[in-house]
């Protein structure tokens, strides 16, 4: 086992990126390497904390382990029993790793001490801070919908034996109830989280990311205008479905400090006031950042922002680069970082920064050359049908659509007159060179006059934060689509992802530390290759030996429990159950008598 690097060449800059493989070898004879761990890019201090850590694994000596723990194996408690091996069964396998791993993250944000006196148990003794802690696990290891947990996940995991209870706390209605008692105390736990976090972390809250994003539903049913579930603009391209509108606010390290749910037609730029007054009443008035998209932000919201002494970095959409060329032309360019230059301009209030991205310029060139390629094949094509006006004009608004914005580019002049009809078009050259002057350019706007551009610029980009947030939200945590109807239920579904997400986040800080390239779903999937087992082991007396016992880690996983700091409990201990020997059992000892 050893540390390996494979070297790529990028914009003229060689990047290192390390894994951790073994060799095997195989039935010919031949070695072949097996990647354990991707660990992407590390410094020097992490490839010696790896190197010392797979040193260790290889001197490991193994080790003789009892049955019973050595203080239970005394003279005067334990007795000599005989057991039957040749009738030993293996049953019930289930997933042990990940659950120990989310009910892990989930103590270390000390969500018990939280959710204990807010969630008792009831009358009938449902639990249901248990009943929430499968929920929550559920979520970030294998997410699906309620249903799914009762009828397929809860026994194919190990939950019930790490919540020490049964099959209860998968009873269908139970999940369903359990939804109704949650976002009542949304508010609460954010102030929690901002606190855990701060001591855990040391995170700061002085700059916050701002987005929008949507998610659909696979019911139609609508209950009233006021219903949640509406139509509205589709982040998911499912314009057919009806949706809610999810706002997050995170920090830059990634983690979230509140979100909101809205209805599904709910306009970006009417949601910021509303958002700032929450912000003020939960946290209080401070010196906060706020860095938002374009569209986001109105005139009368950035004023309100003003008045109330916040500060805000927001995208600007290209069209007010326009009006400000002509001021940028006698400003100076200064280098952000490597492939990026900035510029700096104050009108009144605000201050404008023009940045400048090389690699962007690459993108966003080829992407507008393919897309104008094939924009002017489609019409080449048209030319050659033969179409009436009618059908000439429909096929054009769709290759107009399909072309997005570089449609601008082409004039295309269509008859006057019905019947079957031609068409001419030209490239619309100065057209074509004021898209061209604009690719790879951002404008930003902000308030923070004390600050460099080359700082505004790193400060603006740290938005991909809150977009990577959207991105495990949706895909490693599966909130879409929703299948509830109620109102409360709709809102609790999201709830309890986004307590599945900072379980997540949490996770990803113990890991970016450690290696870059090591993500919460891939820690996950090392944690789930530990199953556990119940060996059953029938005992001469008419009895059983039970013991419930997870699998040894593997090598790499021992690896990454050694750097997150993290030893796996002890097992369970046996269990002794009556049991009826069977007839054949029973024949079988006369005639061996």
């Amino acid at each position: 086992m050893f540390l390996r690097c494979n070297r790529r060449k990028k914009d003229g800059k060689v990047h290192e990126y390390w894994s951790v493989v073994e060799n095997r070898r195989v039935g010919d004879g031949r070695v072949v390497q097996r990647q354990l761990l991707y660990l992407g890019q590390i410094n020097a201090s992490q490839h010696e904390a790896w190197r010392r850590s797979i040193e260790i694994e290889a001197g490991a000596a193994p080790c003789q382990v009892r049955l019973f723990a050595a203080e239970q194996l005394t003279p005067a408690e334990v007795d000599a029993i005989g057991v039957r091996l040749s009738q030993l069964r293996l049953e019930h396998p289930r997933q042990w790793g990940a659950c120990w791993l989310a009910l892990e993250l989930w103590q270390q944000l000390e969500l018990d001490r939280f959710w204990r006196p807010r969630l008792p148990p009831s009358r009938e003794g449902t639990p249901w801070l248990k009943v929430l802690k499968t929920l929550v696990a559920y979520r970030l290891i294998d997410p699906g919908s309620e249903w799914r947990l009762h009828r397929l996940w809860f026994d194919a995991s190990a939950m019930a034996d790490l919540l020490e209870s049964d099959f209860a706390l998968a009873s269908k209605d139970t999940l369903y109830r359990c939804l109704d008692r949650l976002v009542e105390h949304k508010d609460e736990l954010f102030k929690f989280l901002v606190r855990r976090w701060g001591e855990l972390f040391d995170a700061s809250f002085e700059v916050l990311l701002y987005d929008l994003t949507s998610t659909y539903f696979e019911t139609d049913e609508l209950r009233g205008p006021q219903d949640l579930r509406q139509f509205g603009y589709s982040r998911d391209k499912r314009g057919d479905c009806r949706q809610v509108v999810i706002a997050l606010i995170v920090t830059p390290q990634g983690f979230p400090l509140s979100y909101e749910v809205m209805r599904g037609n709910t306009a970006d730029n009417s949601t910021l006031p509303g958002f700032l007054n929450r912000i003020e009443q939960r946290y209080g008035k401070a010196q906060r950042i706020w860095v938002m998209d374009r569209g986001i932000p109105t005139e009368d919201s950035l004023a309100k922002m003003r008045a109330l002494g916040a500060s805000y970095l927001v995208g600007t959409p290209k069209g007010r680069l326009t009006q400000l060329e002509q001021k940028f032309i006698d400003q100076p360019w200064s280098c952000a970082r490597p492939g990026v230059k900035v510029k700096r301009l104050s009108v009144d209030e605000d201050v404008y920064v023009l940045a400048q991205s090389n690699a962007r310029i690459d993108k966003e060139r080829a992407m507008r050359r393919q897309r104008l390629r094939r924009y002017i094949k489609r019409l080449h094509a048209l030319q050659a049908q033969g179409l009436t006006r009618d059908k000439l004009l429909m096929k054009l608004g769709a290759a107009k659509h399909d072309a997005g914005r570089i449609a601008a580019a082409v004039k295309v002049s269509i008859p006057k007159q019905t019947g079957s009809a031609s068409f001419e078009f030209a490239l619309d050259r100065a057209k074509l060179r004021q898209i061209r002057g604009r690719e790879g350019r951002y404008l930003l706007r902000t308030n923070l006059r004390a600050e460099q551009p080359e700082q505004l610029w790193s400060m603006y980009v740290q938005l991909t934060e809150v977009e990577q947030a959207f991105k495990e939200i949706k895909h490693d945590l599966a909130i879409r689509p929703i299948f509830h109807q109620l109102e409360s239920r709709i809102e609790a579904h999201i709830f309890v992802a986004f307590l599945a997400y900072c379980l997540q986040v949490t996770l990803k800080a113990r890991l970016s530390p450690l290696a870059s390239g090591l993500t919460p779903r891939q820690a996950l999937d090392k944690f789930k290759t530990v199953q556990m087992v119940d060996v059953h082991i029938p005992t001469q007396d008419c009895r059983e030996l039970v013991l419930s016992r997870y699998t040894q880690p593997e090598t790499e996983l021992r690896m990454l429990l050694q750097q997150l700091r993290l030893q796996l409990p002890a097992q369970p201990p046996p269990q002794i159950r009556s049991t009826q020997l069977s007839a054949a059992t029973k024949t079988a000892e006369a005639t061996t008598v």
